[in-house]
C-alpha cells in the first residue's frame, strides 16, 4: 500500500472533534475511554463492507496472487544461495538481467491491484469515520460524559469507563451500510489511511492469536504416544 501509506497523519484526529481541555483543568463529571479501531471493527457497516470488498474485488485479488507468484518464480532464479532472499550481489545480477524490466512491471501491477483493494477498504472506513464525532457526541451527551480519553494513554481505568460498545451502537444507528466502490477521482484521507492501518494490525494480531490457540488445542487433543 505504498501510495496510501504516504498519507499517514498523527493519531487521535477523531477525538479532536471534542473540545480540548487545558492541561490543568479540573474536570467535573464523568470520564470515559473509547478504543477507536475497536469501535469501528464492531460496526455492522464495517463487517459487511469488508465482506463486500472481498466479493467485489475478487478478480483483482486473484490476479494479484497470480502476479505475486510469477514474481516469486522469477526472483527464485537469482537466489543462488537458496536463502529465499535476493542479497546485494544477487540484486546486481538481477538488474543486469533481461527479466529486470518485467520484474519492475510486475511489481507496479501488484502494487496497483493492492491499492485498489486497500482503497476500497479505506473508502468504506471513511464513511464510518465521518459519522464518528456525532456518534461519540450522542453517547457523551446521553451519559453526561465530560472527557473522553484514549485507553492506550492510561495506566488504569475501570471497565465501566469504557464506552466503546456504546459508540459502536451509535455508529450502527447512523451508518447502517457503506459503499465499497470509490467514485472517480476519490483520494483517501490521511485519517482514513491511519485508522485503516491500525485496524489491519488489530485484525492480523487477532488472526495470529486464533491460529496459536487452535494449534495449542490440537496439541492438547493429540493422543499421547504409547510406550513400548
Amino acid at each position: 500500500m505504498t501510495r496510501l501509506a504516504k498519507s499517514i497523519a498523527p493519531a487521535g484526529l477523531i477525538l479532536a472533534a471534542l473540545a480540548a481541555l487545558p492541561a490543568q483543568a479540573q474536570v467535573q463529571g464523568n470520564i470515559a475511554t473509547v478504543d477507536i479501531p475497536r469501535t469501528i471493527i464492531g460496526t455492522t457497516a464495517f463487517q459487511t463492507g469488508y465482506e463486500q470488498v472481498t466479493t467485489t474485488y475478487a478478480t483483482q485479488n486473484e490476479l494479484r496472487r497470480t502476479k505475486a507468484q510469477e514474481r516469486q518464480t522469477m526472483l527464485a532464479k537469482f537466489d543462488k544461495n537458496g536463502d529465499k532472499q535476493v542479497d546485494d550481489t544477487e540484486q546486481q545480477a538481477m538488474q543486469k538481467s533481461p527479466d529486470f524490466a518485467k520484474l519492475q512491471t510486475l511489481e507496479q501491477e501488484i502494487q496497483a491491484l493492492g491499492n485498489q483493494i486497500d482503497g476500497a477498504r479505506v473508502f468504506a472506513i471513511e464513511q464510518i469515520i465521518v459519522q464518528y464525532p456525532s456518534a461519540l457526541q450522542d453517547v457523551t451527551t446521553k451519559d453526561q460524559i465530560k472527557l473522553v480519553i484514549d485507553p492506550s494513554t492510561l495506566l488504569f481505568a475501570p471497565p465501566e469507563a469504557d464506552i466503546t460498545t456504546k459508540v459502536t451502537a451509535a455508529l450502527n444507528a447512523r451508518v447502517p451500510a457503506v459503499g465499497v466502490v470509490p467514485p472517480a477521482g476519490w483520494q483517501p484521507s490521511r485519517e482514513g489511511v491511519q485508522i485503516y492501518q491500525e485496524i489491519q494490525q488489530r485484525l492480523i494480531a487477532a488472526q495470529m492469536a486464533q491460529q496459536q490457540q487452535q494449534a495449542a488445542g490440537q496439541q492438547q487433543a493429540a493422543p499421547a504416544p504409547v510406550g513400548r
